[in-house]
């Protein structure tokens, strides 16, 4: 990846945590810490997937399935960047009669599938991914779930299925933040060897920085034959509102305008070092 391209991403995802933010205060509480740690990956495959927001239900599109999907506030905000969403969709984030809710549902464009209960996203996607390699259908499906959610068993049925079904047009990222509601990852529902356990149920596993760019578009490019992909992204949950980066009380919590007003600052000199 050129400088250019990797400080337009910067750039842009710079503007998404600053964005995603204001969604959380102004409706007064979410899912901040997520939302936060996704940010890079939800950019990186807006920019690679194929979609068009003038076309939501165009028959080649590529699918994406937020399957973490308490971490709406920063997809609504990549929704709204794309175009499937308008500011004023936004600013009714948290009111009475909003159609954007704690979870995506399928009621917005560019949402696929209703997402909240945890464990569901990748059973989802393998389906979608069958019937699209049944009907001879080049179309790929990504599914981002997170860490903690990997505690849900129907994640491993999936990925079962999907092994079996050498599912190549499948990819499962892993927003891995070590960090779920009540505690590290390792302390709740120990994941690890992480790696090792998702490569023992058929996929092509890759480890990556989630947070870097160039390593998130190679992951992204990446197809087994008759095999599907695995990206495990290693983030930092609450990345870039320093205050919440790996703090386990930032899973869900409403920054102040003061706070806020720190972020823009961070953010702004982040993107004039051009330094992830």
């Amino acid at each position: 990846m050129n400088v250019e391209k990797s400080k337009e991403l910067l750039s842009l995802a710079s503007s998404i945590r600053e964005k995603t933010v204001k969604i959380v205060i102004d409706g007064n509480g979410g899912h901040i810490g997520g939302d936060l740690s996704e940010i890079d990956i939800l950019v990186s495959l807006f920019e690679y997937m194929k979609h068009d927001p003038k076309k939501p239900q165009w028959s080649q599109r590529d699918y994406f399935i937020l399957s973490k999907g308490h971490a709406a506030e920063a997809y609504y905000a990549v929704l709204q960047q794309y175009g499937y969403l308008t500011q004023e969709d936004l600013d009714t984030f948290g009111k009475f009669g909003s159609k954007l809710g704690g979870h995506p549902t399928k009621k917005l464009l560019g949402v696929e599938a209703n997402t909240g209960s945890l464990g569901h996203g990748l059973g989802i996607g393998t389906g979608m991914a069958l019937g699209l390699k049944m009907n001879g259908q080049e179309n790929r499906v990504f599914v981002l779930t997170g860490d903690g959610e990997l505690a849900e068993g129907s994640n491993w049925e999936a990925a079962m299925a999907a092994s079996a079904y050498k599912l190549s047009n499948l990819t499962w990222i892993i927003d891995r933040n070590h960090l779920q509601i009540s505690g590290n990852t390792e302390e709740v529902m120990p994941l690890e060897n992480l790696v090792e356990k998702v490569e023992s149920f058929g996929f092509h596993v890759i480890d990556i920085d989630g947070h870097n760019f160039e390593q998130i578009f190679i992951a992204l490019d990446t197809c087994i034959e008759n095999k599907p992909v695995c990206i495990i992204a290693n983030t930092v949950k609450g990345k870039g509102l320093y205050c919440a980066e790996n703090n386990v009380e930032w899973h869900h919590k409403t920054p102040s305008l003061e706070q806020y007003e720190q972020l823009k600052k961070d953010m702004k000199d982040l993107v004039e070092r051009g330094d992830q």
